[in-house]
C-alpha cells in the first residue's frame, strides 16, 4: 500500500510538472473509484476486446500489444516474449475476423495497409490472410472456420486473461513501483555505509595508538639494558623519545614540527643498542658526544655510546644523514613521506628492455612507455578497456621524450636521441609525421603541447662532454612546430650559448611556458610574443622536472640534487614549500 501511495503521488507530480491538468483529473477521477488498489486483469480485457476491437482502433491496438513486449525485453524472458507473440497474434487475427463479421471489409485493409509489411516480415504465416477481406464467405473457409467460431473467442479471452494475471500478479511489479523500494534500499545502506565509517574511524584510532605504542617500544631502551648495568641511574642510560636523556636538552638541534621526532634516529639506536650485549656487571659510562658536519647537501650527526668497565669499552656508532635541523627557511633534514596505498597492481610484460619512460594519455586509458632499445609501446592497464589502440612502435634509436595530444588521446608525439619527433596515430596504427631536428641539436629531451592551440614545442640539445647525465648534453633549443601543418614556426629566444633545457610545462591556456634548464634556472615565455618574459636561478644544479601549481599561482620544480621547491610566481624567487628528497632521487634520476 505505501509503494501504490509514493507511485501515485510520483505520478501527480509528473502531470502537474507537465501541465497535462486534465489528465490529471481524469487520474484524479479513476483513483476514486479503484477499489482492488493493484492490478486489474478485467479492465485490461475490456481495453482490447471492449474498446480497441469493436471500435476498429487497430493503431491503439497495436501499441498495447508493442509495449507489453517492451516490458519483457530482457533476455532472460525470452519464454514470456514467445508468448507474448504467439498471443499478439491471435488478438491481430481476432480484429481481423471481428471486421469481417461487422461488414467492414475496408478496415481490414486499412489495417492490412498499416502493418502489412510488418505482419509478412514476422513470418507467421499471414499470406492468406492478406485475401481474407476478397472472399464471399470467410467463415466456411477451411482454413478460417476455427477463427470464426465463439470457442475459439473465448479460449483466446481465457489465455489473455491468464498470461496477464500471472505476470503482473506475480514477482513483476511496474518498475513505477520498485522506486519506493529501491529508495528503503538505498536509505539502509546508507545507514550500513554510516555505521560502517564509524566502525572504521574507530578501528583507524585504535590502529594508531598501536602502532604509537609499538613505536615507542622501539625507541626506547629495554629495561633489560639497565638491569645489566647494575643498577645505575637511569637517567644516566635509559633513551627517551627522542634521544639520550643523559644530553641536554640544549644540545638537540631545533626541528622544523616542534611535535615530530627524529624516526630515524631512534629506530636506529634502538636496534643498536638491543644488538649490544651487556655482559659485564661493573659501573657503566655513556658518553654522548654531538657533532654535525655540514656539507653542500645537508648534515650529519655521529652518536657515541662508550660502554665498559676497568678500562674496557665498547662503542657504537650511529650516523643519520640530513639529522632534523633547521637552516633558516628551508629544512635540512629529510621529513617522512606517508605510505603509499595501492589499490591494484597490473604488470604489463610488453617490454624486453629496462624502461626509460612513461606517459598516461590525457583520458587515462591509455599508457605510452619506452625502453632503452627505442621501442616504444602503447597499452592499458585496464581490462574493460578495448586494447584496439595497443602498438608496439620501433624507433630505431633511443627515447627521450613522450608527449600526448591535449585534446585527445589519438596523437603520441617521440622524441629520439637522433633528432627525430614522430607523430603516431594510435587509431590508424602508423606514424602520420616523421619531423627532424637540426644536426646541431639532435637529443630531444622533452615534448610540450599546448592544451589550447595546434601546437607543441621541443626542447633539443647539443652533445656535451661528460659523463654525468645531464653533462652529455651541450646548448639549448626551443622550437615551436604547428601540428596541422607539422611545420617549425619560430624559434624561442634563449640567449648565447643557453644550457640545455631538460623540462618543459604550459599553463592552463597555453599562454605561458615554463621551461628548465641544466644550470638550474627557469625560463618563463610570453608565446603569444615568442619572448621570454622572466626568469630566475631555482637550483644549484640541474632541474630534472617542471609543473605548474593547481592554482598557477606557483611552480614546483625537482632538481637532479632531490630538492622539491615550491616558486611563487607573484613574488619572483621567494619559496613557498620545500621538501628533501635526495635518498629516493636515486630512483627518480633519467636513465643515462
Amino acid at each position: 500500500m505505501e509503494k501504490m501511495q509514493y507511485a501515485e503521488e510520483l505520478v501527480r507530480e509528473f502531470l502537474v510538472f507537465r501541465g497535462f491538468t486534465n489528465t490529471l483529473q481524469a487520474f484524479e477521477g479513476e483513483l476514486c473509484t479503484d477499489i482492488g488498489k493493484g492490478f486489474q486483469v478485467d479492465k485490461i480485457l475490456d481495453l482490447i476486446f471492449s474498446v480497441y476491437i469493436p471500435k476498429f482502433q487497430a493503431e491503439k491496438l497495436v501499441c498495447l500489444l508493442s509495449f507489453f513486449k517492451q516490458c519483457f525485453s530482457s533476455s532472460s524472458e525470452t519464454v514470456l516474449i514467445a508468448t507474448l507473440s504467439k498471443l499478439e497474434v491471435s488478438i491481430l487475427r481476432y480484429y481481423i475476423v471481428h471486421a469481417i463479421q461487422s461488414g467492414r471489409t475496408e478496415r481490414v485493409i486499412e489495417f492490412f495497409g498499416m502493418n502489412g509489411n510488418d505482419l509478412l516480415q514476422r513470418g507467421q504465416d499471414w499470406t492468406p490472410w492478406f485475401a481474407v477481406p476478397y472472399l464471399k464467405n470467410p467463415s466456411l473457409d477451411p482454413q478460417f472456420r476455427i477463427y470464426f467460431s465463439r470457442e475459439w473467442l473465448e479460449a483466446l479471452r481465457l489465455s489473455v486473461r491468464n498470461f496477464l494475471s500471472e505476470i503482473f500478479n506475480g514477482t513483476r511489479i511496474p518498475a513505477l513501483l520498485k522506486i519506493c523500494s529501491e529508495k528503503n534500499t538505498v536509505n539502509r545502506l546508507k545507514k550500513d555505509i554510516k555505521q560502517l565509517n564509524l566502525k572504521l574511524s574507530q578501528l583507524q584510532a585504535l590502529l594508531e595508538e598501536k602502532e604509537a605504542q609499538l613505536f615507542q617500544s622501539r625507541s626506547y631502551a629495554p629495561s633489560t639494558i639497565e638491569e645489566s648495568m647494575g643498577g645505575t641511574n637511569s637517567s644516566t642510560y635509559s633513551v627517551p623519545g627522542t634521544l639520550l636523556s643523559g644530553l641536554h636538552q640544549g644540545s638537540i638541534l631545533p626541528s622544523r614540527f616542534p611535535h615530530e621526532t627524529c624516526a630515524a634516529t631512534n629506530q636506529h639506536l634502538g636496534e643498536r643498542e638491543l644488538a649490544q650485549e651487556l655482559d659485564d656487571t661493573g659501573a657503566a659510562k655513556i658518553l654522548s658526544e654531538m657533532s654535525p658536519s655540514n656539507s653542500d647537501r645537508g648534515s650529519s650527526s655521529l652518536v657515541h655510546l662508550h660502554l665498559g668497565d676497568a678500562g674496557a669499552s665498547n662503542m657504537l656508532e650511529m650516523s643519520q644523514e640530513d639529522f632534523c635541523t633547521e637552516n633558516g627557511r628551508e629544512m635540512e633534514g629529510e621529513e617522512e613521506f606517508p605510505e603509499v596505498k595501492v589499490d591494484f597492481q597490473e604488470t604489463f610484460l610488453g617490454h624486453t628492455s629496462p624502461i626509460s619512460r612513461c606517459r598516461f594519455s590525457v583520458s587515462g586509458d591509455n599508457i605510452a612507455s619506452a625502453s632503452v632499445d627505442g621501442t616504444v609501446r602503447i597499452w592499458t592497464y585496464d581490462s574493460s578497456t578495448p586494447t584496439s589502440r595497443n602498438a608496439t612502435i620501433y624507433c630505431g634509436a633511443e627515447i627521450m621524450s613522450l608527449e600526448w595530444e591535449c585534446k585527445s588521446d589519438r596523437l603520441l608525439l617521440i622524441g629520439t636521441a637522433d633528432g627525430g619527433i614522430k607523430a603516431w596515430n594510435v587509431d590508424a596504427k602508423r606514424v602520420v609525421c616523421d619531423l627532424n631536428t637540426t644536426e646541431a641539436f639532435p637529443s630531444v629531451l622533452d615534448l610540450k603541447c599546448s592544451p589550447v592551440e595546434p601546437i607543441f614545442v621541443s626542447a633539443a640539445a647539443s652533445r656535451g662532454q661528460g659523463r654525468n647525465y645531464f653533462d652529455k648534453f651541450g646548448f639549448a633549443s626551443l622550437t615551436v612546430w604547428n601540428m596541422k601543418t607539422w611545420k617549425a614556426v619560430t624559434v624561442l629566444p634563449l640567449g648565447e650559448d643557453p644550457p640545455a633545457i631538460t623540462s618543459l610545462c604550459f599553463n592552463h591556456n597555453g599562454k605561458i611556458l615554463a621551461a628548465a634548464a641544466t644550470d638550474g634556472m627557469i625560463h618563463m615565455f610570453d608565446m603569444s610574443a615568442g619572448l621570454q618574459i622572466t626568469g630566475w636561478p631555482a637550483h644549484d644544479s640541474a632541474i630534472s622536472s617542471l609543473l605548474f601549481g593547481p592554482d598557477e599561482t606557483s611552480i614546483y620544480s625537482l632538481g637532479s640534487e632531490g630538492k622539491i621547491l615550491e616558486w611563487s610566481l607573484h613574488n619572483q624567487g621567494q619559496i613557498l614549500w620545500s621538501r628533501n628528497c635526495s635518498r629516493y632521487f636515486k630512483f627518480l634520476t633519467p636513465l643515462p
